[in-house]
């Protein structure tokens, strides 16, 4: 594994290309109106926009579900929104959150909340593609009912690492292993994606549960979005500067020793899916970030 300091350098290079060839950095810090960050995508009338623009609502009943995107793209950020997921029997239902960019050979970070009994827990699945290569899930419990009020699920995306965090408690990175020989997600810019959807073929014990359309309409909530990140437009973006080196701190930010204990406790507690660990699923050997990082 590349040493830290190898690895800040390795980054302070991509910056500093990004910036001789890009042009100027441009920031985004959001927390208000929704309109202005996102564009409803799909759903025929199911998503809406309301309290001007404080709160972003999905729908999911038997004829559609609903989506939305980030009117911006975005190659490397601190991102974070706050969701309160469908309440009661959600089983088959799935609320997908991520980040992803576009073509056959695509860049990808997700959240999915996959659907519940009532009374039983959801679980939280992760994800990352890198040049279209995915297959790198982790699926995890919470610690609370996700349901009954907003949580802040948040992604740190730099060139060290990719963070998932849960109301500020990491529960998974991802490393930036290139040095190894493996892709990692660095060049293609990235929109914000969030749908509420039907899944019933797979998302509640494998497709075991079906989604009860009488409890009809399923409804996920969003608000108080940030994203402290670089932006790009018509093509071109950097990632920093000298001036700006305070304020995009987490472009460098690494977990700390208490960050690190959070991360280690939520994935000894928590954490009921780990590829790493699936040798049935890979036979012939386990994927290489798996063994080398």
């Amino acid at each position: 594994m590349a040493s830290l300091s190898s690895l800040i350098k390795c980054s302070s290079v991509l910056l500093l290309v990004s910036i001789l060839v890009f042009g100027s950095f441009v920031v985004s810090v959001s927390a208000g109106d929704l309109n202005q960050d996102f564009k409803i995508t799909w759903g025929d009338g199911r998503a809406n926009i309301v309290n001007n623009g404080e709160l972003l609502t999905l729908l999911l009943d038997k004829g559609s579900g609903s989506g939305f995107e980030s009117k911006n793209e975005y190659l490397f950020g601190q991102i974070d929104m706050q969701i309160k997921l469908v309440a009661g029997n959600s089983a088959g239902t799935v609320t997908a959150y991520y980040l992803s960019s576009k073509g056959s050979t695509w860049d990808e970070i997700d959240f999915e909340f996959l659907g519940n009994l009532s009374g039983d827990p959801y679980i939280l699945h992760t994800n990352v593609f890198s040049q279209g290569k995915g297959n790198r899930e982790q699926q995890f419990y919470l610690w609370f009912d996700p349901t009954a009020d907003f949580h802040t699920y948040s992604i740190l995306w730099n060139p060290q690492h990719i963070v998932f965090s849960v109301d500020g408690t990491p529960i998974r990175k991802f490393k930036n292993l290139e040095s190894k020989g493996v892709p990692y997600p660095k060049n293609q810019p990235m929109r914000i994606h969030s749908s509420l959807w039907n899944a019933d073929d797979w998302a509640t014990r494998g497709g075991l549960v079906k989604t009860d359309w009488s409890k009809a309409p399923f409804t996920a909530s969003y608000r108080n979005f940030k994203a402290n990140a670089c932006v790009v437009s018509s093509g071109s973006s950097s990632c920093a500067s000298n001036s700006q080196t305070n304020s995009n701190s987490w472009l460098n930010q690494e977990l700390d020793s208490a960050g690190e204990q959070k991360l280690k406790w939520v994935q000894k507690n928590y954490l009921i899916y780990n590829y790493c660990t699936d040798s049935k699923r890979f036979p012939q050997g386990f994927p290489l970030e798996c063994t080398v990082a």
